[in-house]
């Protein structure tokens, strides 16, 4: 019993900001690599002649598509996911917007996982290495 409650206490939330300090620079890290697999991923594209595209989000709902006004590839065949000529992860899931049948719906980008679908359901995560060299294998007549 001789120990103080408020220093536990304030050892607990030292022991948590170190572990979320940590989760932060791993993830930090995992992004970077990433991004240069992404970087290189539009460069091999684009060198390849392939095919861009302006990107479109679909609403939770998933009843229509939202144009969005970035140009790039999808990388999964469900177009949940894309890549911008600018090098930019897009994940093209949204809010539905009112109006956005009909206007361009903003998206931005964020920092990619060398995972795709990290805690989705079997068979949709995806390492990005194994999905960016998959969609430079697509052919063009699939991509329709």
């Amino acid at each position: 019993m001789g120990e103080d409650p408020a220093k536990r206490r304030e050892e607990r939330a030292e022991r948590a900001r170190y572990h979320f300090e940590a989760e932060q620079r791993r993830r930090e890290q995992e992004s970077g690599e990433a991004q240069l697999l992404i970087d290189r991923f539009v460069a091999q594209a684009t060198r390849a002649g392939l095919a861009t595209e302006e990107l479109t989000a679909r609403p939770w709902s998933g009843r229509s598509r939202y144009r969005t006004g970035v140009v790039g590839w999808y990388l999964r065949r469900d177009r949940s996911v894309g890549v911008g000529l600018d090098g930019g992860y897009y994940v093209l899931v949204v809010a539905p917007q009112r109006f956005g049948r009909w206007r361009r719906v903003p998206v931005h980008a964020s920092s990619p996982p060398l995972q795709t679908g990290q805690g989705a359901r079997d068979g949709e995560s995806v390492a990005l290495d194994v999905l960016l060299q998959q969609r430079l294998r697509w052919s063009t007549s699939a991509e329709g």
